[in-house]
């Protein structure tokens, strides 16, 4: 049997749905290990997270708090109050984990960030920023999936993107194909035990003839039997919420431990869409908040010596605007937030220009947008993903340099 062969024979044994239920992923293995790279893990924030809500520019004063007289959070040192970053803006009191990790120097905050275009639409908004075009409607590859394609010979793991939930970002929409999962245990034979021997009787069937399994196959196991066992290893849930979220960052955690060639994953979190009753201070917005925190704390903890090869990049595709409305709530905005922990991040620091509050320096009563989404990515993308060639990632763009990562050392 030639090894061209394997994955049909797989298919044909139903290897290939167990290992896929309900998915048609082309996986093209590799003839050679995964190699062991850094990792971009991207959430979005779906709904439009209130920028303001979550980095409250305190400093403002009246600017700020009269505007939102309930969907406002008090001044550091008040009760509920937020917490102080560098005398200018607090973090929600909710994401305290997160609190944590900027004193250390772990997690920076991009304020006035998002994208130039004026759409208020959650549909436009999002692919624009996960095809990485704004205002460009004929797009037909996300930002990711670009990248991928620019570097698909340097790892040609089948696990090389992964995005979580059940349908894939538009980010990672392009010829390279990436996996939609729900979990791990989509590789783990749908549970069944006794598929694993099976496989492996199945390969040891195409090399008889050879003293050893040839490297394609080689290749299989070797990715399969990690994915079974990290699979079966009790489950790494300290810390972790118990959502959808939570779970979906406690699998990237051990794929990342396990090296099995990751390169990028994708996780969405919704709950942003606040137009009623948003619960700034003690309601839904709150929890939201606090999942968030506590999930990428939880991760970053989880990940151990891996995470110095690991950054993680939050995004939303709009602000909320400066004033809330009468149904206690905030609508549709512009310039939001945008989050950057882990490998190679100068954290501990607000960066972005600062437009204010004030009356002339809003975008038609919004927070003006100072800090181009790709300027954000494109410096991830160049200086820990490796890839230099960012003018093909974002098409038509000239990304300003941030200085708000470090490349990685050789």
């Amino acid at each position: 049997m030639k090894r061209r062969n394997l994955l049909k024979t797989l298919g044909v044994l139903g290897v290939g749905h167990a290992l896929l239920p309900g998915l048609h992923a082309n996986l093209a293995f590799a003839e050679t290990p995964a190699e062991v790279r850094d990792v971009l893990v991207v959430v979005f924030l779906r709904g439009g997270a209130d920028g303001l809500g979550l980095v409250a520019p305190y400093a403002e004063g009246a600017l700020y708090y009269d505007r939102r007289p309930s969907q406002a959070v008090p001044e550091p040192g008040r009760k509920g109050g937020g917490l102080d970053l560098d005398g200018r803006f607090a973090l929600h009191p909710a994401l305290a984990p997160l609190h944590e990790l900027y004193r250390e120097g772990t997690l920076a905050i991009v304020h006035a960030a998002g994208s130039p275009h004026d759409t208020r639409s959650h549909f436009d908004a999002q692919q624009y920023m996960e095809f990485g075009t704004p205002g460009r409607k004929d797009t037909r590859s996300g930002w990711l999936a670009r990248h991928l394609a620019l570097t698909a010979r340097r790892n040609r793991s089948p696990f090389r993107a992964v995005g979580f939930g059940d349908v894939l970002p538009d980010s990672l929409l392009g010829p390279v194909t990436p996996l939609a999962l729900r979990s791990i245990a989509d590789f783990h034979l749908q549970g069944r035990d006794g598929e694993w021997p099976r496989m492996q009787r199945a390969l040891a069937r195409l090399y008889a003839h050879q003293r050893r399994l040839g490297p394609v196959a080689q290749n299989v196991w070797r990715a399969l039997e990690r994915m079974r066992r990290i699979a079966r290893e009790p489950g790494d849930r300290g810390g972790y919420p118990a959502t959808p979220f939570g779970e979906g960052l406690a699998q990237v955690a051990r794929l990342v431990r396990a090296e099995v060639g990751l390169e990028v994953a994708t996780l969405d979190l919704g709950g942003w869409d606040t137009h009623e009753e948003q619960g700034l201070r003690d309601g839904g917005f709150a929890a939201t908040a606090a999942e968030l925190a506590q999930g990428l704390a939880a991760f970053w903890s989880g990940l151990g010596r891996a995470a110095a090869r690991v950054s993680v990049v939050v995004m939303s595709e709009f602000g909320r605007r400066v004033e809330e409305n009468a149904s206690r709530g905030t609508d549709h905005g512009h310039g939001g937030v945008m989050w950057l922990l882990g490998a190679g991040v100068r954290g501990g620091r607000v960066y972005g220009r600062w437009p204010g509050l004030a009356q002339e320096a809003l975008a038609d009563g919004d927070l003006a947008v100072t800090t181009d989404f790709r300027d954000v990515l494109a410096e991830l993308v160049r200086k820990r993903l490796g890839n230099p060639q960012v003018d093909q990632v974002f098409p038509r763009y000239s990304p300003r340099e941030l200085e708000i990562i470090e490349g990685r050392k050789a």
